[in-house]
């Protein structure tokens, strides 16, 4: 493991010059914000000028600075969580760890920390390693991320690549919301056979025998005659747009369709028609990527 161009495997954790954020804000509840965001500063015996310099630029980036004179317990949630960050920005490191540091905040407050620490990264330049298992601050955070899958790499690249270009089905399944869809059947050029219908693709497949097929919600068009035949079962009303669950075969099959049109009747069926550019194919054994 090499930090800033210094090897640190053997190096004590501490020595390591990493700063930690964590779910848990840990925050010493009888002392001030100031006093929290300095404590690690005066266990190092930094100067006190220093220090006060160090912890007024961070409560400025954090929006801070009126609370340095509070105790915790008169802070909400986010501005707690914004002061363990302020704690780890003093500490000048070399490398940011976020550990899943907005699990304790609710979806509103969590969507705002997400920005601001956006915004700090961009403004600090500093390395960060963000742990979570929320995929949208993954994917709005990362300018690389890596997916992980009990303890194994399965995808590391941008987002965009993890999106466009899922590595395995685990990465296709984990990546987007709703997740892709999954179909298993047998390719033969441009048609694919499952639950014993034969249906056209727009393209041929990369190789023929069995396969499965990954369609995202969003890259499936209802409507027009000949498609792939989705029996409507549910359908979810989200504003701007609409998600419509139904059946394709034995398969549960969701499709996203812009909010302003008119949606299908429950128990209606569509036609589905599918974009060439937008199919994914993966091996059925190991659920790798099949070019």
């Amino acid at each position: 493991i090499s930090i800033a161009g210094r090897i640190v495997n053997d190096v004590e954790p501490s020595e390591r010059d990493i700063a930690m954020v964590f779910q848990n804000y840990a925050l010493y509840p009888h002392m001030t914000v100031f006093d929290n965001m300095a404590y690690g500063l005066k266990i190092a015996k930094v100067p006190v000028a220093e220090i006060k310099a160090r912890v007024d630029k961070a409560a400025a980036i954090l929006q801070l600075a009126p609370y340095l004179a509070r105790k915790p317990r008169e802070l909400s949630g986010g501005q707690r969580q914004r002061v363990a960050m302020g704690r780890a920005i003093v500490r000048q490191p070399q490398v940011f760890l976020f550990d899943e540091p907005l699990s304790n905040l609710d979806a509103k407050l969590r969507a705002q920390t997400r920005i601001e620490i956006r915004k700090l990264h961009a403004d600090l330049g500093v390395t960060s390693l963000f742990v979570t298992h929320d995929q949208v601050e993954a994917m709005t955070l990362a300018q690389r991320m890596m997916v992980m899958n009990a303890g194994r790499m399965e995808q590391f690249g941008t987002p965009d690549e993890v999106y466009a270009r899922p590595a395995t089905t685990f990465v296709a399944s984990f990546i987007g919301s709703p997740p892709m869809n999954l179909l298993t059947g047998r390719a033969d050029g441009a048609s694919f056979t499952f639950d014993g219908q034969s249906v056209k693709l727009p393209a041929p497949a990369p190789r023929n025998g069995e396969l499965m097929l990954g369609l995202r919600p969003e890259h499936v068009v209802a409507g027009g005659t000949g498609g792939w035949p989705l029996k409507v079962e549910l359908i979810e009303m989200l504003g701007a747009e609409r998600l419509v669950h139904g059946q394709l075969g034995s398969h549960s099959f969701t499709l996203r369709m812009d909010g302003m049109l008119p949606p299908p009747a429950p128990g209606s069926t569509v036609q589905m028609q599918l974009s060439a550019q937008h199919l994914h194919w993966f091996d059925v054994t190991s659920g790798a990527r099949v070019e």
